[in-house]
């Protein structure tokens, strides 16, 4: 059981300290049956592609009955809708949007799905109206809580 705004706020601490622009504000504590090490693995990846192809991150968090669900939000030029899932596959880069210059492999969201569907999980892409993407992950509640 783990208090997953806890860890969040520690992981965008560390970027802050290194001065990325990374902005989570924790409104309550949010319990969370989770494996923090693979969670903490997954924000960390797509933390990495909103700052370099967006320069700014902004993480929320909601807590529900049945789910939690974390937003992670960039402002950079955000991805076509035909991509949208292509992305989730190993190795794939966007070339018209993603530089050769900020490195990677492609792997990233390939991780990330796996560790967010490894815990009952689901993710998602969104544009954000204005621009932007917006990474939504929804992992379930623990029943025995």
């Amino acid at each position: 059981n783990v208090d997953l705004s806890a860890l969040v706020d520690a992981l965008c601490e560390d970027y802050r300290a290194s001065g990325a622009a990374v902005v989570f504000e924790p409104e309550a504590r949010v319990a969370l049956v989770c494996r923090p090490v693979a969670i903490r693995r997954a924000l960390r990846n797509i933390i990495d592609n909103a700052l370099a192809y967006g320069e700014r991150a902004t993480l929320t968090l909601s807590d529900g009955a049945e789910s939690v669900v974390l937003e992670i939000a960039d402002t950079g030029p955000g991805i076509d809708d035909a991509d949208m899932q292509r992305v989730f596959d190993p190795f794939v880069r966007l070339e018209a949007s993603r530089s050769r210059e900020t490195g990677g492999t492609g792997l990233g969201l390939s991780i990330a799905r796996s560790v967010v569907q490894g815990h009952g999980g689901e993710i998602g892409l969104v544009n954000a109206e204005g621009g932007g993407l917006i990474v939504r992950i929804r992992l379930p509640r623990d029943r025995t809580r």
